[in-house]
């Protein structure tokens, strides 16, 4: 007749697994979980910290995670206090319906996004059934784990970027959760030729290296919402450029995500071939903010 939630919590290294269930009403939320406090894993934010962000995070309020220790100014408030933040956020991002919900929801190693998302589906749910008429969904904004390919309406739902900007026409295959095989088809109408030279059109390395970019960029996208969010480059290693590009020629892009930190910074490894041959290649990081934090 209410809302239960059963919840799974678990990091990227399998450790630190919790799991609960609680049927959630005024009683046991304020008792069980709001008090339970947000966490973190050291390695996930150590790049942030050397760039001299979150500075308004302290151990006053939120708990970390180095190796096997938990590092807290105070005691552990609950055993199992990661899961009941889980649901905690779970319940926060709920409290958008605007509306009671009487619902069993099971989550595995939920997040904010996909909360959102089922947040959003919920609501879409609700005005259908208040106008009576099934609508047609949109499309979604991020990467749906059953899509194989993404033609270049989906690239304009997933990436920030537009004409004369977006460096990708199609991504033909997800190779795994982090690769993927794009293309770029270089025409002699790009607008940068009538300069990039005059007689010997020759497509810009950096505009290759920003093509590497954005096929990478979908792979970091596709692990959550991209509504809302752009991909900035942080650094760019081992940058090579091995032949010239020219127009008529389709860019190959293979892009493989080599290291992940709590789905906002990632590091690639990225090609690009013409007829076979790799012309380009680099070394990546970068990462996935708010469109409102760029600065």
């Amino acid at each position: 007749d209410g809302l239960k939630i059963s919840c799974t919590s678990a990091d990227d290294r399998g450790i630190h697994t919790q799991h609960l269930s609680l049927t959630i009403d005024p009683d046991t939320y304020i008792t069980q979980v709001a008090a339970a406090r947000t966490f973190t894993i050291y390695e996930d934010i150590e790049e942030l910290l050397k760039l001299g962000k979150i500075k308004g995070g302290s151990l006053d309020c939120a708990i970390l995670i180095k190796g096997d220790k938990i590092i807290s100014k105070d005691p552990l408030r609950f055993t199992d206090e990661f899961v009941r933040h889980k649901i905690l956020d779970i319940i926060g991002d709920l409290v958008l319906l605007g509306a009671p919900l009487k619902a069993h929801i099971i989550a595995t190693r939920p997040g904010h996004a996909i909360n959102a998302e089922l947040t959003r589906a919920l609501l879409g749910r609700m005005e259908e059934l208040k106008s009576g008429a099934k609508k047609k969904p949109p499309r979604p904004k991020q990467v749906l784990a059953t899509e194989t390919s993404l033609d270049v309406r989906r690239l304009l739902d997933t990436l920030p970027h537009r004409y004369p900007f977006l460096m990708v026409d199609k991504v033909i295959e997800f190779v795994s959760e982090s690769e993927l095989v794009a293309v770029k088809n270089v025409s002699i109408n790009e607008h940068y030729f009538a300069g990039h030279f005059p007689g010997n059109p020759v497509m810009p390395g950096v505009l290759q290296l920003e093509a590497m970019a954005q096929a990478a960029g979908v792979l970091l996208l596709r692990r959550g919402t991209a509504e809302g969010k752009v991909t900035l480059f942080l650094s760019a290693d081992k940058v090579k450029f091995r032949k010239a590009v020219r127009p008529g020629d389709q860019l190959v892009i293979n892009a493989k995500l080599t290291k992940m930190r709590a789905n906002k910074l990632a590091t690639a490894e990225v090609s690009c071939s013409v007829d076979g041959l790799v012309v380009s290649s680099a070394e990546l990081m970068f990462t996935v903010v708010d469109e409102g934090d760029v600065e």
